[in-house]
């Protein structure tokens, strides 16, 4: 049984590593020149390395309790003793008069405080399957004020999105439940926050040496010879024998696969094209592009926090700020403060056109007027991330619900476009993929 997964991000890779613990031959064809997708470790200039996507993952549901995929993989891998925890855990959020911590009692930044809310509505707020933008929903229970101070910087900082735009089921699925059932939405939030269990220890955790060597011994575990860089595919379709034909490649050059099973793990366009002549599907879904700007600064005093949000609209050009080497002790050196900023939102992605020396000092202005540090770069790296993060407008999961349900067997779909953001959900998006294509393809063969 061969299987070929299309994208090596991690998504693409878990799905890989998944569908040949299953004992199928696996491919791994990525367009990029490297696999990792928006996992990547780099050095800076004085050699200290440092994550420039994502920089840490949840290991365990916050729902349930129980491992998160991605802690189960790291397990898997050999990797449980080089899982380091934050020091810090708490953020803050920007308000008229300075950094504030972000309420305790609030899910994504939306309140369990019953004196907010105005009258119950008759009957539950949701019916069932339905599905609405955070910010309408807030606005219309909670005041503007809620989705402008605390909702919006909350989904900003994760989706780099507006409330306003973004699905209740997609982003908060829990809560999106919850609300068929209750008939206020901080009764909703109270019963979300009340079903988890009650476990201090940090949600949390990187890995010592960046969260790249997740992607290194992913790739190892699959087999380099398996994984084929620098190599788009460039059309899906039927082959004889219940088989899959992917042309792979450049134009002048192409070259043809043949697959029992084909994992699709890459963005939402190129899904749809390559499922033009199989099983056309619309997911009607945005990208926004973002910029992390990595600066260390002279060592300088810092608020008690993990990071800050930055709401919409003021006069700061950035929307998020981690304090690494508060948040990490690991990356922690004498004499200088470590610094990341997000810069970019789904549709005021202007500053994004500006040279990179540009984005350093606007990173290091802001952080000065936020918090004080010295306007002095000692060093910097600045990483663009074109398309990166999805924008799920209302009616999303249904869409993908859709596309799935018109697939062939053999076909699947995994990655952030279908079953949400963060590196868990990435790699529990795979592993199920993995599992029914080789499932589908197993059946077929009996």
């Amino acid at each position: 049984m061969r299987i070929v997964v299309v994208g090596g991000g991690v998504a693409g890779l878990a799905a890989a590593h998944r569908a040949a613990q299953l004992g199928a031959e696996v491919h791994v064809v990525e367009q990029s020149p490297a696999v990792g997708g928006k996992l990547r470790t780099v050095p800076l200039p004085s050699g200290a390395r440092v994550d420039s996507g994502a920089e840490a993952f949840a290991v365990r549901d916050p729902q349930t309790g129980e491992p998160s995929p991605a802690f189960q993989l790291a397990h898997e891998l050999g990797m449980a003793g080089d899982l380091v925890s934050p020091q810090v855990s708490r953020a803050a959020v920007l308000g008229s008069g300075g950094l504030e911590p972000i309420p305790a009692g609030t899910l994504m930044g939306i309140p369990g405080d019953a004196a907010l809310e105005t009258a119950p509505f008759n009957g539950p707020l949701l019916a069932a399957g339905a599905d609405v933008a955070v910010g309408e929903l807030v606005r219309r229970r909670l005041g503007a004020a809620v989705v402008e101070r605390l909702v919006d910087p909350m989904l900003g900082g994760v989706y780099a999105g507006r409330a306003d735009d973004l699905s209740l089921a997609a982003t908060i699925p829990a809560l999106a439940a919850a609300c068929t059932e209750f008939p206020t939405l901080t009764g909703a939030v109270r019963a979300v926050l009340a079903a988890r269990p009650k476990d201090t220890t940090p949600l949390f955790k990187t890995l010592g040496a960046g969260l790249g060597g997740l992607i290194d011994a992913l790739a190892a575990a699959v087999g380099e010879d398996r994984i084929h860089t620098g190599r788009p595919v460039r059309e899906l379709c039927r082959a004889g024998r219940g088989q899959w034909r992917l042309t792979v490649g450049s134009t002048r050059d192409p070259e043809n696969l043949l697959a029992d099973g084909v994992v699709l793990a890459i963005p939402a366009r190129p899904v749809e094209r390559l499922l033009a002549n199989v099983a056309p599907a619309d997911l009607k879904l945005d990208y926004a592009s973002v910029a992390l700007v990595t600066v260390a600064l002279p060592e300088a005093a810092l608020p008690e926090y993990s990071g800050f949000l930055v709401p919409a609209g003021g006069r700061n050009h950035i929307k998020a700020a981690t304090f690494l080497d508060r948040k990490w002790p690991h990356l922690r050196r004498p004499g200088r403060t470590l610094a990341r900023v997000s810069l970019g939102r789904f549709g005021e992605e202007s500053v994004l056109q500006r040279p990179d020396g540009d984005l350093v000092e606007i990173a290091v202005a802001d952080l000065a007027a936020i918090v004080g540090t010295p306007r002095r770069a000692l060093e910097s790296a600045v990483h663009r991330w074109g398309g990166a993060l999805p924008q799920y407008a209302p009616g999303h999961p249904a869409r993908v619900a859709a596309a799935r349900a018109s697939l062939p067997a053999g076909l699947a779909l995994a990655g952030a476009a279908f079953d949400g953001v963060g590196i868990p959900a990435c790699v529990r998006s795979g592993r199920t993929a993995a599992e029914a294509v080789v499932a589908a393809v197993e059946q077929s063969m009996a």
